[in-house]
């Protein structure tokens, strides 16, 4: 319909159902809610769309949508709201203000009061109580001290997202009632600042739409960070928080997602704290639509305005596969043929399952069986050696131990390349406590050749470790390790043959397990000996014969570095060798 006017004390009301599965209001122009006893009511998933060319809604009545929240008393969701308070009748967008705007459900499905708010620690239910100490926005900054504290009466522009804590009842219902958010809507950024904005329309927001708009390619990054943290952590001290943020993007064709875990501690299926190394490192995922309300980060890439647009909306349903307020994940498996969607297929898991065309892996690198950093890298024809554009996330940081890849001297969990056997990706350590065992282990493994071996490259003791057969362990001093692993996929040092003179050769055989010495102009040697690092020796042989090969078995020994020793006519040459036995 062109437009929509409710006058006195009217109401419409939108709502799915059995028979209705699939229920949205599109209005190509404007919504006059008249009065402030005139009411838009959203609930069981229905959604406000609104054309290209609406010039601006109007009135000081109230759109309802009810969203929960996922956290406890001690714990944030990021919010962007879908409405603005209703102080004036004009057609521009409103501000949100908590006490205009919140408001608690006491009899479903349309009567709710005004929530209170407390400015103790914690909020609570029924009634609905904030705790007005943590609402807080995000506008743009880099630093802690950067978050811009509004209490209950204070505002959020519209666009930006705030930070609220949950209530000792956990998954809190919320009754955001306000002036609809309509048409374009800009929100700063700066070149290397984050700032928190979200999803700012009563109906879902197409992440590719966001992502791909013409200005927000030259404005952010392209990935969209949701913070999560740990629910297990009773504790308002920020000293004692736990949480990490999950990245998110998407390709310009809709067809490739590209999200890697919030990083804190790692869990078991069953919740329990994963000290073995699982797949996964958090029970939430984002998806491509974006639900009502949900608020996330955005990092600048020039001093300008990020923008959301109502073609950006899209109706889908947050109960649907691939949209979900960033919760644990149990949304229901079913799909509706909306753009692209069925482009979008995911594994039991919640891993997309790529298109024949895409490779993928990912590594989870866990420090101190604490917690895990999960990087991925994608691998397509279009990739290039630079920066691409919804196939790579730069870095959330975050934690004081880290691992990431490395593009422009900027850290990365997510990269791409054009797939080449010969391609070596550096992979960078940073430690900041002393001797932490860092563990290497990959997953999600897709689209590549069976045989195909994807090494893990120690270059200081020059181990290579095929990922795919065995994880990594290596306790690592505190330090930048910025040079000293990479990925690759062939193994030159299977067997590690490094002439020492053209007449004698020395290495290693790995796979079986020999020590071996090349003599083709038949040398007499008068000793062969094997220290490992401490100097201790291991094994001493004296006056070989002149043969042209000589083995001596290794089996058994530790993996690790070890010095040969090989002396002929009183002159020595001496030789690192790394033995690997698994």
């Amino acid at each position: 319909m062109a437009q929509i006017s409710v006058s006195g004390n009217n109401y419409i009301y939108a709502t799915t159902s059995v028979d209705a599965p699939d229920v949205y209001v599109f209005v190509e122009d404007d919504v006059n809610l008249e009065n402030s006893n005139s009411y838009f009511y959203l609930r069981n998933d229905a959604q406000l769309l609104q054309g290209t060319g609406s010039t601006g809604n109007s009135g000081v009545g109230k759109l309802s949508a009810y969203q929960s929240g996922t956290v406890n008393n001690f714990a944030y969701n990021y919010w962007c709201s879908p409405v603005g308070n209703t102080d004036l009748d004009n057609n521009a967008n409103r501000s949100f203000r908590p006490n205009n705007n919140i408001y608690d459900v006491t009899a479903t499905p349309i009567t709710s009061s005004l929530a209170t708010y407390t400015t103790g620690l914690d909020g609570t239910s029924g009634p609905l109580v904030i705790s007005s100490r943590w609402l807080y926005t995000y506008n743009p900054g880099t630093t802690y001290s950067e978050w811009n504290y509004i209490s209950d009466s204070g505002t959020a522009a519209v666009g930006y997202g705030f930070t609220m804590k949950g209530t000792t009842g956990g998954n809190q219902l919320y009754d955001f009632r306000g002036k609809p958010n309509n048409g374009t809507i800009s929100t700063n950024v700066v070149a290397g600042d984050w700032t928190l904005v979200g999803n700012p329309y009563p109906s879902a927001l197409d992440a590719l739409d966001y992502i791909h708009d013409t200005q927000n390619q030259t404005s952010i990054n392209g990935a969209l960070y949701y913070w999560e943290q740990d629910a297990t952590v009773n504790s308002h001290n920020v000293a004692d928080y736990v949480g990490g943020y999950a990245s998110y993007t998407i390709n310009a064709a809709g067809t490739v997602e590209t999200y890697t875990d919030a990083t804190f501690d790692t869990y078991n299926s069953d919740g329990s704290l994963n000290t073995t190394g699982g797949s996964r490192t958090s029970p939430k995922t984002a998806r491509r639509y974006i639900p009502i309300g949900q608020g996330f980060m955005i990092i600048g890439t020039a001093n300008s305005t990020a923008r959301t647009l109502n073609s950006h909306r899209e109706y889908y349903k947050q109960s649907d596969i691939d949209s979900e307020f960033f919760r644990t994940g149990n949304s229901k498996k079913e799909k509706k043929p909306n753009k692209n969607i069925d482009k979008i297929i995911y594994n039991d898991n919640g891993l997309q399952i790529l298109p024949n065309e895409y490779k993928r892996f990912r590594l989870n690198i866990d420090f101190n069986d604490v917690y895990t950093r999960q990087i991925l890298q994608n691998f397509h024809h279009t990739a290039s050696d630079r920066f691409d554009y919804g196939l790579e996330i730069e870095s959330p940081e975050g934690v004081d131990s880290d691992a990431y890849w490395v593009l422009n001297d900027k850290a990365y969990v997510a990269q791409a390349f054009n797939f080449d056997e010969s391609i070596k990706i550096p992979l960078a350590v940073k430690v900041n406590n002393q001797n932490q065992l860092i563990r290497f282990r990959i997953f999600d493994v897709q689209n590549f050749n069976p045989n195909q071996t994807i090494y893990l490259h120690d270059i200081e003791t020059d181990v290579y470790t095929d990922l795919t057969q065995e994880n990594h362990e290596v306790n690592l001093e505190a330090g930048d390790y910025t040079n000293r692993f990479e990925i690759t996929f062939t193994n030159n040092k299977n067997i590690d043959i490094e002439l020492e003179s053209d007449s004698l050769a020395v290495y290693q055989n790995n796979p079986d397990s020999q020590l071996t010495i090349i003599n083709p102009n038949n040398l007499n040697i008068d000793d062969v000996v094997l220290y490992d690092v401490s100097g201790k020796l291991i094994f001493h042989h004296k006056d070989l014969d002149s043969r042209t090969k000589h083995e001596f078995s290794t089996q058994g020994l530790s993996s690790g570095i070890y010095l040969v020793s090989v002396k002929i006519n009183k002159s020595a040459i001496n030789k690192k060798v790394v033995i690997s036995n698994k």
